[in-house]
């Protein structure tokens, strides 16, 4: 089988600005392309993205999940102990974050979420056009999740430049990368102080990865990158998945109509702005073996960059793909990854997002643009950088 060989750009500024626009062509291209400029394979296609992200052995993390091949390349920082390493290492971190980060823990703290989401929805209903991306997508996780960390007071401003940072380093050494470590270099530096053991409150979860090292799960310096990677999964995708879900509503207002006469739909509409939303645009993986997929063999040590949010709207898979529609069983999307790297803090984000949408449900009509939303350019995630909305009161 003959490969297409693409001279696409997918870190270009214009295919950041709007990949939606691009991903047919690479999705029909072939199961498996060429991408020239950065001397890697692409897959696109929902089929192929899912099965590399379930076989790790293969498709593995621990070389790195962004263009950079830690089997030849020394990192910005070092590695996280989740994101990017592989079992059995990954099996221990992951597994004590796992217990951290539980469903019981989140559940316990969903109450305190809510009422925090209301009483800030309730000051911005009726109180004309605003910012949506500042006044509420970054608000609240920026109210949240430092306390439920235990981040010390002060600093919080810190969190999203690091995150940005973070996340453009998965792409290319490009200006978006420079402009982001400059802006970030003190912000860098507040992460690494403030996931120390004696600067952490008690009673959150960085105390509870601290007490996971005294019993000899870890030791010291991991949990403090654990600590980290914390940061790096509960803040920037939260921000703009919420983003995401208030500008998907403000430019369809029939599924908010929908979505008031049913609040039941509150969940599926969480999920499908996930598939349709494309957050998390993609990442890479290694291939540790010499693979064939759909006839073209990769090579061992070929990265391989997999368009998450591409495989999230193909129609292979899924029926109109680019309609967004609350009603859709969105199940098995790979808008977290999937398998054993999914992210961390994804049920972070979907707690908060379900808070913010119960706010909106029960006090807020209609969400009206205001103005064009703006993007914010970042070489993983496709973040919004304005949200003009006006809330009606319901």
């Amino acid at each position: 089988m003959t490969m297409a060989s693409l001279a696409f750009d997918p870190f270009a500024d214009d295919a950041l600005a709007n990949p939606f626009a691009h991903h047919a062509g690479l999705r029909d291209a072939g199961a498996v392309v060429w991408l020239e400029r950065y001397g890697c394979f692409g897959m696109a296609r929902y089929a192929e993205v899912r099965a590399a992200l379930t076989d790790w052995e293969t498709f593995i993390s621990g070389r790195g999940v962004g263009l950079s091949d830690f089997a030849h390349e020394v990192p910005w920082r070092s590695v996280s102990l989740l994101l990017e390493t592989d079992p059995p290492v990954h099996s221990r971190t992951r597994g004590i974050m796992n217990k951290v980060v539980s469903l019981s823990t989140l559940r316990a703290v969903q109450p305190m979420w809510q009422r925090l989401a209301g009483e800030l929805v309730a000051t911005l209903v009726g109180s004309g056009p605003f910012d949506a991306v500042p006044h509420l997508a970054e608000a609240i996780p920026l109210a949240i999740f430092p306390q439920l960390v235990g981040l010390r007071d002060g600093g919080d401003e810190h969190l999203i430049p690091y995150g940005t940072a973070a996340f453009n380093a998965f792409g290319p050494r490009n200006r978006l990368l420079e402009q982001s470590l400059n802006q970030a270099e003190g912000a860098t530096a507040w992460v690494m102080e403030s996931c120390r053991r004696d600067r952490l409150k008690p009673g959150g979860l960085g105390e509870q990865i601290f007490a996971a090292a005294d019993r000899g799960e870890c030791d010291e310096t991991e949990a403090e990158r654990l600590v980290r990677s914390l940061l790096t999964a509960g803040v920037d995708t939260t921000v703009n998945g919420i983003a995401n879900l208030i500008h998907a509503f403000a430019e369809h207002p029939e599924q908010w109509r929908k979505l008031r006469a049913q609040p039941d739909l509150a969940r599926k509409a969480v999920e499908e702005s996930l598939r349709w939303g494309g957050v998390i645009q993609t990442f890479f993986r290694t291939a540790s073996r010499a693979v064939e997929v759909a006839g073209t063999t990769i090579p061992e040590g070929s990265k391989v960059l997999l368009f998450l949010a591409a495989a999230n709207r193909d129609p292979r898979h899924w029926s109109e793909p680019d309609r967004f529609d609350i009603t859709r069983s969105a199940s098995g999307h790979v808008g977290f990854g999937f398998g054993i790297h999914q992210c961390l803090g994804q049920m972070v984000a979907r707690f908060e997002a379900e808070a913010v949408l119960a706010a909106l449900i029960a006090q807020v009509a209609e969400i009206r643009p205001a103005a064009p939303a703006t993007r914010r350019l970042n070489n993983t995630l496709f973040a919004l950088g304005t949200v003009p909305v006006e809330l009606i009161a319901a």
